[in-house]
């Protein structure tokens, strides 16, 4: 495979790892479609086709059925080479203290919609006989999330989707990569309004860049996943050998809001 004039389309491109994932595949010379439910991904756009890239965007809301549709029909007659499943949002808080409607959004952008894409996805590449998806998944999926308890339910599933995927597609030439950042300094943690708690105050959160390139890599060479940044290794190591009470106290004390 040549890595020019291939297609990739980025969802959640307008920001944090999309929007480097989408600086990346420019510099590549890929073609991009950019995915976003915000206009700034059309600003986006305008930048990365000084760098050569021929970039299409769409804004859509990939939370819902009309968005996932949208998307998919919009490249169904189209070679697609490179699937970033990437978009995805936050909810901090108590879980029993978050308004029931934030929860349902979360999941429906996170799980729903993200099943959705990569069903549609999927089937897609597997008929054409070969393409690469990177899933965005997380860390998080590794242990019960205390004060973001949603979010990282949602991570849990898409971290095992993905793997199920890779396999179920190991006699084709589709590869499905899982990249599972820890906290990276993103518009996330405002987003999700935990700007007050340990972790959104952390100043030594991982650089997106770095996440984006060591996703984009590892889904170039075909592996099942990547964990970045070095700390993060080692929580994932550990996670898989505390029990689950100790590791949702280890998550409280990083996500639950500070007073005062």
């Amino acid at each position: 495979m040549t890595e020019t004039k291939r297609f990739a389309i980025i969802t959640g491109a307008s920001t944090g790892i999309g929007l480097e994932l989408a600086r990346i595949c420019a510099e590549e010379g890929h073609d991009l479609l950019l995915v976003a439910n915000e206009t700034e991904v059309e600003s986006v756009a305008g930048t990365l086709r000084t760098d050569g890239a021929e970039v299409d965007t769409l804004i859509a809301d990939l939370g819902s059925s009309d968005g996932v549709t949208r998307l998919l029909d919009t490249v169904r007659d189209r070679h697609v080479d490179y699937f970033f499943a990437n978009a995805g949002v936050g909810l901090g808080d108590a879980f029993l203290d978050q308004d029931l409607d934030d929860i349902h959004k979360v999941i429906a952008l996170n799980v729903t919609g993200t099943t959705e894409l990569l069903h549609g996805m999927g089937r897609k590449l597997r008929r054409q006989g070969t393409g690469r998806i990177l899933v965005t998944g997380s860390i998080a999926g590794f242990m019960p999330g205390s004060f973001h308890a949603v979010y990282n339910a949602t991570k849990a599933y898409l971290d095992s989707l993905s793997y199920a995927m890779r396999n179920e597609l190991k006699e084709s030439d589709v590869t499905v990569t899982c990249l599972m950042p820890g906290p990276t300094e993103t518009e996330f943690f405002d987003r999700a309004d935990m700007e007050d708690t340990p972790v959104g105050k952390d100043d030594d959160k991982d650089d997106p860049a770095m996440v984006a390139r060591k996703g984009y890599d590892a889904m170039m060479k075909g592996q099942s996943g990547v964990v970045t940044g070095f700390m993060n290794k080692v929580q994932a190591t550990f996670s898989g050998l505390l029990p689950d009470t100790v590791l949702s106290q280890m998550h409280r004390r990083m996500a639950e809001p500070e007073e005062g």
